[in-house]
């Protein structure tokens, strides 16, 4: 609650705190005019009963201000709700920014370790209780504790010790086994939520993973892992629901036990003509009026109970530390030659896992460095560490001779493009996925960056042109017009480093050709860095660098390390020997 507060009552925001103050008024007015109305209700009937001609107007008067004080009552809970809806859903939606922000702040270990469903569940679930939250604790909490003392001191002005004593032995009783009964629902609605929380995770992962659930025929299994977790989470919500009604069974015992005493009391009282008819109405109105939102204080205090686990989630998703931070004060990165240096680098995903070791290359300001070597050699983590997704564990990155942890990542950012091997859309349109390389771009510089990419006949064939929907994660368009779109995305950028991340590997020769051709023309004037495991599509690099176990084994030209007949070349020789078996075997 501490963590919410200064997002009820932000500061630098009159606006909002004047907001606060009235809905405290408007809940001040509503319980005063609740609380005078059983006078009114008990006056009437005393008028009505008394002895001889009854006060018609008087009686009358009595029950047209009681009807009047009732729908006041209903005037200034709703307006109150009006005047602090903003407030509300103000302190979301800067809470729910805060989290966003947080989530991209998070580091690569962190997104590749958590299901993507879970955390939006969290999320979901914890900006969700705090409206309700507000609300009740406000609302309702408050109002209800006013309430109470104020009908403790009517009662006892008017009914004596007894009765007070009474209603406050019950209320306590009914606190006490509200209290205990919510706290195992609490439990039971945890469970619960763990297993919607599964349940949800293993279906937005089968979803996303659609292709490969249908390349297996694995429909079946996809079905009864989540029906299975399915079963569980329904398991888990009748318990939860027949807890619920256990609880209603008990509240209601103990709140018409104490009504079925007190009233019986208030009818003795009058029989000894201690009391009137109308202190029963007295007596029955306060009772009924106080155990009103007592009765609903079970599902209150699960909210609130629950709220408050659900908001612990979501900061402790918040504080989940920060792998990859700006130092204070951290300058921009400025960039005059595009000199890329790896100095000594050493980098593990885990600590008994090292990756990189002492690794050291130049990529000089307008070349192109390639980097190749067998599966596992550590080639895509050195696009990682460039982009610092992670920051290396000993060793320095250098950028024109700047430290990339001593800049902002902003503007490390800013200076590099990438062409990933895998291309990602957004599910929206062609326009947007191109222009995604520079917020302010024009329709003409969209348009010149699809030209220069080679993606424009593929615009102009569609109907709908840069406004075509291009499908979850781009799954509409074909490897090699992902690959365009990206390059198009990057060039729209117009970075001085450039990273090609196995960009071609997963496309066919002729397809494969048309977008080296295009790189060719992107890398131009810039310096590049070249990830490959097809060696002819990086052989005319100015420099190729062999790595092996996380180590750079062998540098230098294609030519020059076809010469040394080592790692290089017999990588060569291999690829070049399937290449002509699979040529025969067509």
């Amino acid at each position: 609650m501490r963590r919410f507060l200064p997002y009820l009552w932000p500061a630098g925001r009159p606006d909002l705190k004047r907001r606060i103050a009235i809905a405290t008024l408007l809940v001040i007015a509503a319980k005063g005019v609740t609380l005078a109305l059983p006078f009114a209700y008990a006056k009437a009937v005393d008028t009505m009963s008394a002895e001889g001609d009854p006060l018609l107007a008087v009686a009358l008067g009595l029950v047209l201000a009681y009807a009047a004080g009732r729908f006041a009552t209903v005037v200034f809970d709703n307006v109150r709700n009006i005047v602090f809806e903003r407030v509300g859903q103000d302190a979301v939606r800067e809470l729910t920014g805060d989290v966003f922000d947080r989530l991209h702040k998070l580091s690569l270990r962190f997104h590749l370790s958590r299901r993507t469903g879970e955390v939006t569940r969290v999320v979901e679930r914890g900006t969700k209780s705090i409206n309700s939250m507000i609300y009740f604790l406000l609302f309702n909490i408050l109002p209800t504790a006013v309430e109470l003392i104020v009908v403790s001191v009517i009662f006892w002005t008017v009914f004596g010790w007894e009765l007070v004593a009474a209603t406050a032995v019950t209320v306590v009783a009914f606190v006490w086994l509200t209290q205990r009964i919510t706290e195992w629902r609490v439990k039971l609605r945890k469970d619960m939520n763990d297993l919607d929380g599964q349940a949800m995770a293993r279906a937005v992962d089968s979803l996303l993973n659609y292709e490969t659930v249908k390349y297996f025929g694995a429909e079946a299994r996809e079905h009864a892992r989540y029906s299975n977790t399915a079963r569980q989470y329904a398991e888990a919500a009748i318990k939860t629901e027949n807890s619920l009604g256990l609880l209603n069974i008990v509240q209601a015992l103990v709140m018409n036990l104490l009504m079925a005493g007190a009233m019986a009391w208030t009818v003795w009282q009058w029989s000894k003509g201690a009391l009137t008819p109308g202190d029963l109405v007295l007596v029955q109105t306060y009772l009924t009026q106080l155990f009103r939102p007592l009765d609903m204080l079970g599902w209150v205090y699960r909210t609130i109970r629950q709220g408050l686990i659900d908001m612990a989630d979501m900061f402790r998703l918040m504080d989940t530390p920060v792998e990859v931070e700006d130092r204070p004060g951290a300058p921009a990165l400025v960039v005059r030659r595009p000199v890329v240096t790896f100095d000594n680098v050493d980098f593990g995903y885990e600590e008994d896992r090292q990756i990189l070791h002492k690794l050291s290359f130049e990529a000089p300001a307008g070349a192109t460095v390639a980097l190749v070597g067998p599966s596992g050699a550590g080639k895509s983590t050195i696009g990682r560490l460039l982009f610092r997704f992670y920051d290396p564990s000993a060793g320095r990155i250098l950028i024109d001779g700047q430290d990339i942890r001593e800049v902002t990542q902003a503007s490390l950012r800013a200076h590099i493009g990438i062409v990933p091997q895998d291309s990602v859309l957004f599910n929206d349109t062609l326009g947007y996925n191109i222009a995604y390389g520079r917020d302010d771009a024009t329709a003409e510089q969209i348009e010149r960056a699809a030209r220069d990419a080679a993606v424009l006949p593929l615009v102009e064939l569609l109907p709908q042109g840069f406004d075509t929907e291009v499908g979850e994660r781009g799954l509409k368009l074909s490897g090699g017009e992902k690959q365009r779109v990206a390059i198009a995305r990057t060039l729209l950028k117009d970075p001085p480093i450039l990273l090609l991340d196995e960009a071609t590997s997963a496309l066919d020769s002729r397809t494969e050709q048309d977008i080296l051709a295009t790189l060719k023309r992107v890398s131009a004037d810039r310096t590049t860095i070249a990830i490959a495991h097809r060696l002819s599509t990086i052989a005319d690099a100015d420099i190729i660098n062999v790595m092996d176990a996380g180590r750079i084994v062998e540098s230098g030209s294609h030519f020059d390390l076809l010469r040394r007949d080592g790692l290089y070349a017999e990588m060569w020789n291999r690829q070049l020997s399937e290449e002509t078996e699979v040529l025969a075997a067509e």
